[in-house]
């Protein structure tokens, strides 16, 4: 089984590889590319639900919210399981990305 020690320190590429291990183990490797994006929305809401908390934001009296780094955990977990049933390898798209980024001209 996988331990999450093991990414200590590790690159991306490294938990992007232990997150596709993961969730083979507990059984969500069989969930297709909509159900996945689904999901990622949804972890989205939970993030933003929880940066409108520890920003002391309005929300409904019976709102509950996760940490916001427990919800930050969670989009990320399931961008790289996207990226993995994609074949992407999102550290290299990021490099690739910010090259293209360095090149261009911000105003």
């Amino acid at each position: 089984m996988a331990n999450a020690g093991d990414t200590q320190n590790a690159s991306l590429a490294a938990y992007q590889q232990y997150v596709q291990q993961v969730l083979s183990e507990r059984g969500f490797d069989d969930e297709i590319i909509s159900q996945k994006f689904m999901l990622l929305l949804e972890e989205a809401g939970g993030f933003a639900k929880a940066a409108r908390k520890q920003a002391n934001l309005a929300e409904a009296t019976d709102a509950t919210a996760e940490t916001l780094s427990a919800a930050a955990a969670d989009v990320f977990t399931v961008l790289l399981d996207i990226c993995n049933q994609l074949g992407l390898d999102l550290e290299q798209a990021f490099i690739n990305r910010e090259h293209e980024n360095q090149a261009r001209t911000w105003q």
